[in-house]
């Protein structure tokens, strides 16, 4: 089985399951999942991946990891898969070479999953933050982003427009909590990163029109860096939704397209990488 369709299938599956994994997997920057021997926090796809697992620890380790630790890994757990860029050198036009990349993965353990860890080498988990500060942290984030663009209140709307750079909002008395008009925003925002003096992203720089493949593949791109950023935040996405019918349109747009969710997740990462001005991480 090719590496897009094991990790493609672990997000059908809890889809299949009514449980969206890019709602809200982490509860807070401190619970991104993260490697325990690096601490290095996993990205892209492999963020969702591993924070949708059930377990309330952010931290992931191999299992040669694990026995370095003097630990060992719980009898009958099932490891989850973590994927990686290789990048693998061909001959073209007789001694010219080509670098091609190749999708790889390798498999990691929660340390909930693991035994005999000595107590000194698990960081204190920081479960939350009070709501005052959650909403500074958002504030901050938008305020921060470089080059960010205009954001009004002109109508009841929330909409990203293109060609003039500018996000709409309702009103922040018109939502029900801060939280559900933090994250809508952060939905916008992660749209606007596309603009062709950001990140050029096609979707949002040939304004494709609903219904498209790529207008699909943007959306989901908005949700993912939403929960991105909504869980940096340490709030609740609240945009989204566990509807019957959400859950199936996404089934069906995945099955159809083995290569989305990962792609998607790469230019979320990068979209809030933009966002916070964070470099790449090669996790």
């Amino acid at each position: 089985m090719k590496v897009y369709e094991i990790i493609t299938n672990a997000i059908l599956k809890k889809l299949e399951q009514g449980s969206v994994p890019w709602r809200k997997p982490w509860t807070g920057q401190d619970q991104m999942p993260k490697n325990l021997i690096t601490k290095k926090e996993y990205q892209g796809i492999n963020a969702f991946i591993l924070g949708c697992q059930d377990y309330g620890s952010p931290y992931w380790l191999t299992f040669k990891q694990c026995k370095d630790l003097g630990g060992t890994v719980t009898k009958g757990a099932r490891a989850t898969a973590v994927i990686y860029w290789n990048w693998l050198e061909i001959e073209k036009d007789g001694d010219a070479e080509e670098k091609v990349p190749l999708l790889r993965y390798y498999s990691v353990f929660n340390t909930e999953q693991c035994e005999n860890i000595p107590e000194d080498k698990l960081p204190r988990i920081v479960t939350s933050t009070n709501d005052i500060d959650r909403i500074t942290i958002c504030e901050e984030i938008i305020n921060s982003m470089a080059d960010r663009p205009t954001i009004t209140h002109k109508k009841q709307e929330a909409v990203y427009y293109a060609l003039r750079d500018i996000i709409n909002m309702p009103l922040f008395a018109s939502f029900q909590t801060a939280e559900g008009y933090y994250s809508t925003l952060f939905h916008e925002l992660v749209h606007s990163t596309g603009h062709e003096k950001r990140l050029a992203r096609p979707g949002i720089t040939d304004l494709s029109p609903f219904g498209t493949p790529s207008y699909s593949k943007e959306e989901l791109i908005a949700e993912m860096g939403a929960a991105f950023l909504c869980g940096f935040a340490g709030i609740e996405n609240v945009t989204l939704t566990n509807s019957a019918a959400y859950i199936q349109g996404w089934l069906k747009k995945l099955r159809n397209d083995k290569k989305l969710v990962i792609v998607a997740a790469a230019q979320a990462q990068k979209a809030v990488n933009y966002i916070l001005s964070k470099a790449p991480s090669p996790e």
